[in-house]
């Protein structure tokens, strides 16, 4: 724990000017960012007695090592620096919005020839037009199944397009008239588009003219005596009523505006936001957080809008947003949506009428959502620094262990050994710098020496990066890529728990030892007994089977576990899918299935001829001959058996082209996240 007084800076450094500034810990690791008008006014605020600070600011300031600060020229940089630095660095203390899921919208990819109506997840792509975000999905599929008969739109993927196209038949939604089959030809490119814009400027709100036009065109086919055509625009129109029946009128005027409401307590926040447009709900989303801070409802407000627009321009920002408390000062915050739109954008609390009633509605929203959320996560917080509390206790140590690391070793009787390393902050994964690692040191089964192995290089790529950056060197953080994520092993743990007991834990103290670092603390937890096992002691530490200090370390080595056995099981499917055909330089996924499926198999290709080879498109003589020869030098697939007649398989099926002839590749899927060493 630093004293702050060891970091303030001295009298008349601090400019009294508009700026960003940032605290960091000891290893130089961004844990908050802040905004201010005055720079000088706002950072005394935090070198005050610590008696009088709110508790978490207090927290934050005693867990920082050093300050500094960025001038900038007006309030409207310094927004946007703020929210700059806020996603490039993730500090710990900030205010960070969590959605409890990720929101669907509908999008019309109008970035393609043919634009498709389908619903997207995830970050917005450039080019498509985006509505919502919707509760659920099946809302949005219901609200597409009835307006696909009025604008049939393509909804269908690139791969049943394109087969579309090569058989000259649509799909089912062609023939019940639901789509337009641009794939066939039956719609031009221009026609197809036409639609899309229609079908965008019906979901934007502009219904009423829309509506108008069928109307007539109905009444005009009944003066013709055309009536199955006016039967079809009638059903046409009901189609469209029904859809717009989904999102009731709110306000009136055809009015586009977000209206945000919090609901808040001493330990969290909900927000809660209501998309307007066209005078209808279009969409809904909320967030949750943790208040590490003191702070205020305007404070909450500007953070959300930050979050909220951030990434948004053009009409995504809506002319108007409507805020239960404005953000102090509030002049930067909408120069600052303005300027993302392009327009000016009112940012005001509703004072009467129907917008004033509308928010009251968000507000019970919020307060539902953050009694939801309590409910879910009942004590959440205190449980978390309850369980690191007793862990610090139950150690020995000197503070509760913010960062806990966890190993694990892994393998198949000796074979694919490899290990993982977990990573907790605050009680909470973070997935985001899982490692993992394959054992190179040696071969065989011994995972007393994997261990040794795999802490002594993690803590020497830490202590690489250390002496090559500088770890307390002035300037710009050396502890991230240019991309402003963090390295490799940059930031040393307070715990590193090991799966295992005494031979492990030794292991791992010893690899400690050995580079010089005395300052990280060591256990094992032994899965028998749930025993906590530390270095030099012949007795384990027994935690109470209650104790939410022993369900943290439990969660943190089966997490471990999880991350470590389903890279093994990757890694043996791997060798498992292995092929001669895999050893021959430049012959790369494509030529391989070429190769099999002309031949039908690995034995048929193995018996080919030279000039057979050549036969395949794509595979040249000399490419021909490298084939032949490692075909000829790779021993022979041992006989495949199936594991469910103990039936022995010959390899003829075109499926069988592994080298170790196993039919079943057991094994999960790679994982995206933890980067291999």
């Amino acid at each position: 724990m630093a004293d702050p007084s060891s970091y303030r800076p001295k009298p008349g450094e601090i400019p009294d000017t508009p700026g960003v500034y940032r605290f960091r810990d000891e290893h130089r690791r961004v844990i908050y960012v802040g905004k201010a008008k005055s720079l000088r006014q706002r950072l005394a605020n935090y070198f005050q007695d610590l008696s009088s600070l709110h508790p978490r600011t207090r927290t934050m300031v005693t867990t920082a090592a050093s300050v500094e600060w960025t001038v900038v020229s007006t309030e409207v940089e310094a927004l946007q620096l703020e929210y700059s630095w806020i996603k490039e660095f993730d500090p710990r203390f900030n205010v960070k919005y969590r959605d409890d899921k990720s929101y669907p919208y509908l999008a019309v990819t109008m970035n393609e020839e043919f634009p498709r109506v389908q619903v997207m997840r995830g970050h917005k792509r450039k080019g498509v037009r985006y509505f919502g975000p919707y509760g659920h999905a099946w809302a949005i599929r219901d609200t597409v199944d009835l307006l696909l008969r009025v604008f049939p739109v393509r909804t269908c993927s690139a791969g049943v397009f394109k087969n579309a196209a090569r058989t000259g038949r649509p799909c089912l939604l062609g023939y019940i008239g639901k789509c337009s089959a641009p794939c066939v030809d039956r719609v031009s490119p221009e026609e197809h588009r036409d639609l899309a814009e229609e079908f965008c400027d019906f979901m934007a709100g502009r219904t009423g003219a829309y509506i108008r036009r069928l109307e007539q065109r109905m009444a005009d086919a009944a003066e013709e005596m055309e009536y199955e055509r006016a039967a079809r625009l009638r059903d046409d129109i009901g189609a469209l009523r029904k859809a717009m029946e989904k999102s009731a009128v709110v306000l009136a005027d055809a009015t586009d505006a977000d209206l945000i409401a919090v609901a808040e307590d001493e330990l969290e926040a909900a927000v809660q936001i209501f998309h307007v447009r066209g005078g209808r709900v279009r969409g809904q989303r909320g967030w949750v957080t943790d208040k590490v801070e003191e702070i205020t409802t305007g404070a909450l407000v500007e953070h959300a809008l930050q979050q909220l627009y951030g990434e948004e321009t053009g009409d995504s920002v809506p002319k108007e947003v409507l805020v239960p408390a404005l953000p102090e000062p509030v002049e930067p915050v909408q120069e600052w949506l303005t300027a993302r739109r392009g327009s000016n954008v009112s940012l005001r609390i509703p004072q009467r009428g129907d917008k004033k009633a509308l928010m009251e509605t968000v507000q019970r929203n919020a307060l539902q959502a953050l009694a939801l959320h309590k409910t879910k996560r009942a004590s959440d917080l205190t449980t978390r620094s309850r369980a690191l509390e007793e862990i610090a206790e139950a150690l020995d140590l000197d503070s509760a262990p913010l960062r806990i690391e966890c190993y694990d070793i892994s393998h198949l009787q000796g074979d694919d050994v490899v290990a993982s390393m977990v990573v907790f902050e605050d009680g909470l994964q973070r997935k985001s710098e899982y490692r993992r690692f394959q054992i190179k040191g040696f071969a065989g089964q011994d995972d007393v020496r994997s261990m040794h192995e795999v802490i002594s290089r993690r803590f020497r790529r830490y202590l690489a990066e250390k002496e090559k950056t500088g770890e307390w060197a002035d300037g710009e953080d050396g502890l991230t890529e240019d991309d402003g994520r963090p390295k490799k092993f940059a930031y040393p743990p307070q715990l590193v728990v090991v799966d295992g007991g005494q031979p492990q834990v030794a292991a791992a103290r010893k690899a400690l030892d050995e580079l010089g670092i005395d300052d990280i603390a060591v256990c094992g937890l032994a899965k028998r007994l749930e025993e906590v096992w530390l270095p030099e002691e012949d007795d384990p530490v027994v935690l109470p089977r209650t104790s939410e200090g022993l369900y943290l370390l439990q969660r943190v080595r089966d997490e471990a576990h999880r991350f470590a056995i389903t890279y093994q099981r990757t890694k043996r499917a791997q060798r498992f899918r292995s092929s001669p055909l895999d050893d021959v330089p430049g012959l790369g996924d494509t030529r391989k299935q070429a190769l099999l499926k002309h031949f039908g198999s690995l034995k048929k290709l193995r018996s080919a001829t030279i000039d057979q080879i050549c036969e395949v498109p794509g595979i040249g003589r000399k490419t021909a001959e490298t084939i032949a020869v490692a075909l000829a030098q790779a021993a022979p697939a041992a006989p495949a058996v199936n594991t469910a007649t103990g039936e022995i398989m010959d390899d003829e099926e075109p499926g069988n082209t592994g080298s170790g002839g196993d039919p079943v590749t057991a094994g999960a899927p790679d994982e995206r996240r933890g980067q291999e060493t």
